[in-house]
């Protein structure tokens, strides 16, 4: 197993570009690489890249329950000496001795999306995603009368993301709404996983009114778990991200609605503050990229259009 890593790994560094003297390289390792969220970012990444004129590459593992790969995919990143790193960390304790390592060589790492818990990262370009949670509770709430009880299924709990939009829904459901009780927290890492667990979940529950699937994919698993069971304009589902496959499960009504980042935006904040990073600017500890609430009224607006990506 150890000689396959290496290999995976030595693999990873030949095909990362090479630093040089005419060039300032930005590696951007993201969570993920399989939902159309961090697409956006990449999109948004190499914009910035380009009006900025540097090198960036971007990456992420196929799942995001892939800690190992991430680590493999940041260790490739540094043995190319890059300038600056951006990182959106699965799990921080995994990823601290390398960022260790960056700071000894006085590479700044920008964090973005769910950051990096230390102190290390000069910024972190990200949703304020406790927020976040808490406008999807105060949605949830409103469309389920202010009564009865919720779940809600995230993606995992060691993602600060995760854990902020997790913690911000239930918190403002304790805080705010005494008729409404969360029953269950569950988690799936993708959306199968999500749709199993949505189905789980109604079967324990026959009077849950409302379910919050905390990221693209558990957006899409519950949507689909609830058609599976039946229970279409029975149990309220709101998410969170959007793509093309969540906008139409808002569009038919499997979904109530959504809040959607600004990922495009995450990504262009991220190459932009560590290009600022390199040149000595002083940087805020986090920049909040935005979030809105969409759903069938509004998704054609203009201002929620521009931040819905497909």
């Amino acid at each position: 197993m150890k000689i396959a890593r290496f290999a995976f790994l030595a693999t990873l560094v030949a095909l990362a570009p090479a630093a040089s003297a005419q060039s300032t390289y930005i590696p951007l390792i993201s969570k993920g690489f399989q939902h159309q969220f961090w697409q956006a970012v990449k999109l948004g990444a190499e914009k910035a890249a380009k009006d900025y004129k540097v090198s960036i590459t971007f990456e992420g593992p196929e799942s995001e329950a892939m800690v190992d790969k991430q680590i493999d995919m940041l260790s490739a990143a540094l043995a190319k000496n890059p300038k600056a790193i951006g990182l959106a960390a699965l799990d921080s304790e995994a990823a601290a001795p390398l960022l260790k390592k960056a700071q000894a060589a006085k590479i700044p790492i920008i964090g973005f999306d769910s950051g990096v818990k230390s102190d290390i990262p000069v910024t972190t370009c990200a949703t304020d995603n406790v927020a976040a949670g808490a406008l999807a509770a105060d949605r949830m709430a409103a469309l389920i009368g202010k009564s009865g009880e919720v779940a809600v299924i995230a993606a995992d709990q060691v993602g600060a993301s995760n854990v902020g939009r997790r913690d911000g829904f239930v918190n403002e459901m304790k805080a705010k709404y005494p008729g409404i009780k969360v029953v269950d927290i569950q988690y799936g890492a993708d959306m199968l996983q999500a749709a199993e667990v949505t189905k789980s979940i109604i079967l324990a529950h026959p009077n849950l009114k409302g379910i919050f699937g905390a990221n693209e994919g558990c957006a899409n698993g519950v949507a689909n778990g609830i058609k599976e069971l039946g229970k279409v304009k029975k149990i309220v589902a709101v998410g969170f991200d959007s793509g093309k496959a969540q906008i139409d499960n808002v569009k038919s009504g499997l979904l109530a609605g959504s809040i959607t980042q600004n990922p495009v935006g995450m990504g262009y904040k991220t190459v932009e503050c560590a290009v600022k990073a390199l040149k000595g600017e002083k940087l805020p500890k986090v920049i909040d990229t935005g979030f809105f609430w969409y759903d069938a009224t509004n998704y054609t607006k203009p201002e929620i259009a521009a931040v819905l990506y497909q």
